[in-house]
């Protein structure tokens, strides 16, 4: 599960925020094989899609993460949850993706697949109202 700002994200969820204030971040796993898996790490990557096929990439200068954009992760156990938690901090308007991924190591072929189907998430940042 993926929730920004307290709401479970999916395919037809977009999430509000407001520019400047830190937006909430959690990846949750759960582990439903029966072995342990990991260590491995998950990076999610923002992104702006112009629907056109373009993806930008490049938002250093819109979008800053309150810690890393990196969760490290030594193992999660059979039936067993993992949760991680980070923050966004949005510096300007207008709609964001975020792409989470797993790094790819030896161990990824050991992790559960639908770990593999996280949601796409759709932020839109706004401005304060005042």
């Amino acid at each position: 599960d993926v929730l920004v700002d307290g709401k479970l994200c999916d395919c037809d969820v977009v999430v509000d925020c407001k520019v400047g204030d830190p937006v909430p971040l959690q990846v949750k796993l759960t582990n439903w094989s029966k072995h342990s898996v990991g260590p491995f790490a998950l990076t999610v990557t923002p992104y702006q899609d112009y629907q056109n096929g373009v993806h930008n990439y490049e938002l250093q200068d819109a979008i800053t993460f309150v810690g890393s954009n990196t969760f490290y992760i030594d193992s999660v156990k059979p039936t067993k949850d993992s949760v991680y938690f980070g923050a966004l901090l949005f510096l300007y308007t207008g709609d964001f993706y975020l792409n989470i991924k797993f790094h790819e190591d030896n161990c990824s072929k050991d992790l559960p697949l639908s770990w593999f189907c996280l949601p796409s998430v759709h932020i839109r940042a706004m401005e304060p109202v005042i």
